[in-house]
């Protein structure tokens, strides 16, 4: 797992879209948004329970597909996201929700000085298919 999350080789996962389908087929995509900097922050799924559970609670909650339940973002790591937002697409099969983190923190991951960061934190260098870290 530490080379897959921290690592510089380029190994996307192009069947997870499959295997999501066949453990959880009631969910669909949701991309989570800062608010503020307009950074994706993460691209995760929810289902019809999580969504009006974020929607009423206004704190982000989405469907764990590899556990199989509800997954209340940053329940345990302290680092919970404030619904600022709920947008959906012309087709109605995804999200984007725009959130406020509450504590600084976005990912469960930690740059080299032990603080959270962007789930999104790697850029493809296209010349080699490799991972550059852009947080170092």
């Amino acid at each position: 797992m530490k080379e897959l999350e921290e690592g510089t080789r380029l190994t996307l996962d192009f069947s997870k879209i499959a295997k999501v389908a066949k453990v959880c087929p009631d969910v669909i995509p949701v991309a989570i948004q800062n608010a503020d900097t307009h950074e994706v922050i993460l691209v995760a799924y929810t289902n019809e329970i999580a969504m009006k559970k974020t929607l009423e609670s206004g704190t982000v909650v989405l469907w764990s597909t590899s556990r199989n339940e509800l997954w209340e973002k940053g329940k345990t790591s302290g680092e919970t996201y404030q619904l600022v937002d709920a947008f959906v697409n012309c087709e109605q099969n995804s999200l984007v929700y725009t959130v406020r983190p509450r504590r600084g923190g976005i990912c469960h991951t930690k740059n080299c000085q032990g603080q959270p960061r962007n789930c999104y934190y790697r850029r493809i260098n296209a010349a080699t298919m490799t991972l550059e870290n852009l947080d170092l």
